[in-house]
């Protein structure tokens, strides 16, 4: 029988402690965890959620930092997720974001938890999107989520955000190339930081260029100019995004997108369920004793997979 976390009434109303263990609870996999996402759920939806993700350096943790403190003068309560390369050694996220954020750390208003990417190439854990329906649940207004990096694998930002914003530096010169190869269909608007090195006009002119070539869609992306570490530009963020979520707000596109994140959604936990029942100690033994065959060439690895799939479906 599936144990019940403790704190769930608490966790509705907003305490920080509660916050703070159900999201250990969730990243921990803890007996209660499975419990506690599926009481947390029917709590979820209100929270609007953006993705900032982009190349190591970027200053990704910044626009995160001088975002929440604006979300805060407005008087909204903010969550923020940022998930870090995993530690080799302890599992853990290797960087400390709360010393990137010191101008919201101290705000009870805000909510800030580092979690591992544990693995995830897409710079986006499983466990952080559960961690950001914690937050929803508690009565966050907005959550922010950042990202480890920027790459060919890093869709599921995209998602797993209602807005999401890719940000780059003048000399991401190898971010932008790859924006070419799909990258870019990710973002819903770019912000280049840092835009008062040199080189700002050229990066702008070049992203402007690849998104010429794109078949515009109803939301045009665009190019926001911005040196986040002296706050300049963060306003026209904010913009962007209010303008992004006006624009989702009309003919139901908010709730379809974010109907197709809980399909795939569902979709991935099967899949996830699916390969544990799997790999049991009867199918496991059957691939080891099929691999010498595969080794001599007299089977191939597409009838072997039939067999266990076939295994499976008579067990």
């Amino acid at each position: 029988m599936a144990k019940h976390f403790p704190d769930i009434e608490m966790l509705f109303k907003g305490d920080r402690l509660a916050i703070s263990r159900a999201i250990s609870s969730v990243e921990n996999e803890s007996p209660e965890s499975q419990a506690l996402l599926k009481r947390v759920f029917s709590q979820t939806g209100r929270a609007y959620r953006i993705g900032i993700t982009g190349p190591p350096g970027a200053g990704k943790s910044t626009i995160a930092n001088k975002l929440a403190q604006l979300y805060r003068g407005q008087g909204l309560s903010i969550g923020i997720i940022a998930v870090d390369p995993t530690s080799p050694f302890s599992g853990g996220a290797l960087l400390g974001d709360r010393v990137r954020m010191i101008d919201v750390e101290l705000d009870d208003g805000v909510f800030i938890r580092s979690m591992a990417s544990r693995g995830s190439l897409g710079g986006l854990s499983k466990k952080a999107i559960e961690a950001v329906d914690v937050l929803d649940a508690a009565g966050k207004d907005i959550v922010i989520m950042e990202t480890v990096g920027v790459g060919q694998s890093e869709l599921d930002i995209a998602g797993a955000a209602d807005t999401t914003v890719v940000v780059l530096v003048p000399e991401s010169g190898d971010s932008i190339q790859a924006m070419k190869a799909g990258l870019m269909e990710i973002a819903d608007f770019f912000v280049l930081n840092k835009a008062d090195r040199a080189g700002a006009e050229q990066a702008v002119m070049s992203i402007k260029m690849i998104l010429s070539f794109k078949e515009q869609p109803e939301w045009t992306s665009d190019v926001l100019k911005v040196v986040a570490s002296e706050g300049k530009g963060i306003d026209s963020i904010a913009e962007k995004i209010r303008q992004h979520r006006e624009f989702l707000m009309q003919n139901d596109r908010l709730t379809k997108k974010r109907r197709l994140r809980l399909e795939d959604r569902i979709r991935t936990l099967v899949a996830d369920r699916l390969k544990v029942d799997f790999w049991d100690r009867a199918r496991s033994s059957l691939l080891e004793k099929k691999m010498a065959d595969v080794m001599k060439f007299s089977t191939t690895p597409y009838d072997v997979a039939e067999d266990l799939i076939e295994h499976f479906r008579t067990m």
